[in-house]
């Protein structure tokens, strides 16, 4: 098995309710276990500006499914969920990135992993440190803490009281 990290985040209808839905097809779908959920944060949106603000999450998940056959499984859920790819940043009914595979490091065509842009953005460093601080990015060599305090990222993200 092995650990994963994704980002959830959504823009569209029921925001909230959108991320539990993919928590949820993530549980029926995929043959992985949820260690770990963050909160949920609410964050501008990038991209065009007349874009709803996003609700974003982490998740810590294990499995045994090889990093293309896991991207393949989150498409089915985005696409399930409604996703439409019409604009770069533009908004989403879901959104579902592979942020960490252990410690892999690749580049392919469809999938980098780590994440490209992982380590400048506070709407997927807020909520990885909060479930997972102490693990090192693969690149960085730094904890996710430790890129979160040094972050430069001007959108705002605040954590929400929601269960």
């Amino acid at each position: 098995m092995v650990t994963v990290l994704l980002s959830l985040g959504s823009n569209q209808g029921d925001r909230i309710k959108q991320c539990r839905g993919a928590i949820e097809h993530i549980k029926e779908r995929f043959p992985a276990e949820i260690k770990k959920v963050s909160s949920f944060y609410e964050t501008q949106a990038m991209g065009p500006a007349d874009q709803k603000d996003y609700i974003n999450m982490a998740l810590e998940i294990q499995t045994d499914l090889p990093p293309m056959s896991l991207l393949r499984a989150i498409r089915e859920v985005e696409t399930l969920m409604g996703r439409r790819k019409l604009v770069k940043w533009g908004s989403r009914d879901i959104d579902i990135d592979i942020l960490l595979y252990d410690d892999l490091v690749m580049r392919s065509d469809n999938l980098t992993i780590p994440h490209l842009l992982m380590h400048e953005r506070m709407f997927v460093l807020e909520p990885l440190a909060e479930i997972v601080p102490n693990v090192v990015h693969p690149l960085t060599k730094k904890t996710i803490s430790q890129m979160a305090k040094k972050c430069k990222d001007p959108l705002w993200v605040k954590k929400l009281d929601i269960k």
